[in-house]
């Protein structure tokens, strides 16, 4: 192997372990804290390909996040490094988890880490605005587009599937190049339903807990899931709780509460349960059933991506589809920012932070850091 692909493959290791576990927050977060280090600190790729990578994560099921580390270990390094991105992301979230999964098993109950959310919570929407401002002029490239953005973002604060935002947006801009522009057709974007897949898979009439049975099943979520970490409360309490009985409403709840307050992806939630169910290779089944599709998923799109760029109505489509992922983005960070910003302390915390990433050009994972030592420093003193 050249010098050169081994220090491309050491630098996305070296990157996406450091993610993985210095990246507090869920997706919206991961997200920002990719775009700054690929785009402005390391400059790996052009904010147009990052935003079409962002695009392509949020058309196809799995967890977004850690589907563009994928990606950019694709870009970055080909397919040793679409593995080694998605490894190296998803290996020190999982190993964390499953020490906190021990831990429960063992005492009981989940330790107390309200001090770090208190000081997480601020620093993380300062990170996600700062994604917004360095990624917004490449993705709003014309009027159209920022009257698209816009509507993408009231269709979201008015509750409307995430999933239809995208696709309708995509559609409407293809629509409009195709009216000036004869072209065909979209090549079939638009897949089957949130709703049709999982009824087609079916989950099976309840039976005891065996091994194999929880790999299956966290295989079919990871082939079928779109939308956000309380989308996947709602298929996990519909099997393992309801139907099954593997689990409890309280293990239920406390497994998806270890997802987000740790670092990397929040579908570690299926590490904890699988270590809950069936030890160390109960988690590293689940770990693999849930995140094998993504590295399919994102093989398939590494190679579909840049044929999409060379027609203009798929160009179109992507186009619309990369602002509406902001505007998303945006109605997340509005959603953390009432729930994070609830007294003086949270407040000054996000407007130092975001002072510092965007004046000072501070390095993202130290500022969430500080904020998660602050955090602890006013909480317990």
């Amino acid at each position: 192997m050249p010098p050169s692909d081994i220090r491309r493959l050491r630098e996305v290791a070296g990157l996406f372990l450091k993610l993985g576990t210095t990246a507090f927050g869920g997706p919206a977060a991961h997200i920002a804290l990719m775009e700054n280090e690929v785009v402005r600190r390391r400059q790996w790729l052009a904010r147009q390909e990052f935003l079409d990578l962002l695009g392509m994560v949020n058309l196809i099921p799995g967890p977004n996040s850690t589907e563009l580390a994928i990606f950019i270990g694709y870009r970055r390094a080909g397919w040793r490094g679409l593995l080694l991105g998605g490894v190296c992301f998803i290996l020190p979230a999982a190993v964390i988890v499953t020490g906190i999964a021990w831990a429960y098993v063992k005492f009981g109950k989940l330790p107390q880490l309200e001090g770090i959310l208190y000081g997480l919570k601020p620093v993380i929407i300062a990170v996600v605005l700062q994604a917004l401002w360095s990624l917004g002029p490449a993705a709003i490239k014309s009027r159209m587009l920022a009257l698209i953005g816009a509507l993408a973002l009231a269709l979201s604060f008015l509750g409307v599937n995430p999933l239809l935002i995208l696709f309708g947006t995509g559609v409407l801009m293809a629509a409009s190049r195709i009216s000036f522009r004869r072209q065909g057709n979209l090549f079939g974007l638009i897949p089957m339903t949130q709703a049709g897949l999982p009824l087609m898979l079916g989950t099976g009439a309840a039976a005891p807990f065996k091994l194999w049975s929880l790999f299956l099943f966290f295989l079919k979520v990871g082939s079928v899931l779109f939308g956000s970490g309380y989308v996947l409360l709602a298929f996990l309490r519909t099997d393992l709780v309801e139907r099954w009985h593997w689990l409890t409403e309280n293990q239920l709840l406390d497994a998806v509460a270890v997802g987000q307050f740790t670092p990397g992806p929040v579908f570690t939630t299926a590490t904890f349960i699988g270590y809950v169910l069936g030890g160390l290779k109960g988690a590293l089944l689940a770990t693999l059933g849930i995140f094998l599709p993504s590295f399919i998923l994102v093989a398939i799109g590494g190679r579909l991506l840049p044929r999409l760029r060379r027609f203009p109505a798929t160009g179109a489509f992507l186009d619309g589809v990369n602002v509406a992922s902001l505007a998303l983005l945006a109605a997340v960070a509005w959603q953390l920012g009432s729930a994070a910003l609830v007294d003086w302390v949270t407040v000054d915390l996000a407007i130092s932070s975001l002072l510092l990433l965007l004046r000072f050009k501070f390095n993202s994972a130290w500022v969430v850091l500080g904020g998660a030592a602050i955090g602890l420093l006013v909480h317990y003193k």
